[in-house]
């Protein structure tokens, strides 16, 4: 039986420039929530466009697709997501399983 692939979700966002401040304050309220309390969360990363400041992109990585599935079907996520969600006209979400991955701190086995 083979692991889980890890999984990356991706939100493409847009944040009204008069929002930007709201938006930032709800996701400081919930971030640590997440990360310290939702199993199989590994990391999220909100990202803002240079060229378009209304243009958002929230990554996260999980230990699996079942994982966030699960947190995203959980009588809290919505709750938590709530605030930040409101402060967005637009949003889009795509799920990736990760196949592969290439890193400078990659460690290779001897042998």
């Amino acid at each position: 039986m083979s692991t889980p692939a890890r999984a990356r979700i991706v939100f493409l966002v847009r944040v009204p420039a008069e929002d930007t401040d709201r938006f930032l304050a709800a996701y400081e309220r919930i971030r640590y929530q997440v990360a310290g309390g939702v199993p199989g969360h590994i990391l999220d990363q909100v990202c803002q466009s240079p060229a378009d400041p209304e243009q958002w992109l929230i990554t996260s990585e999980w230990e699996s697709l079942e994982h966030f599935v699960a947190w995203e079907r959980s009588p809290g996520h919505r709750d938590l997501a709530g605030p930040m969600r409101a402060c967005m006209t637009e949003a889009k979400s795509i799920k990736f399983e990760i196949r592969e991955e290439t890193s400078n701190t990659t460690t290779r086995l001897a042998g």
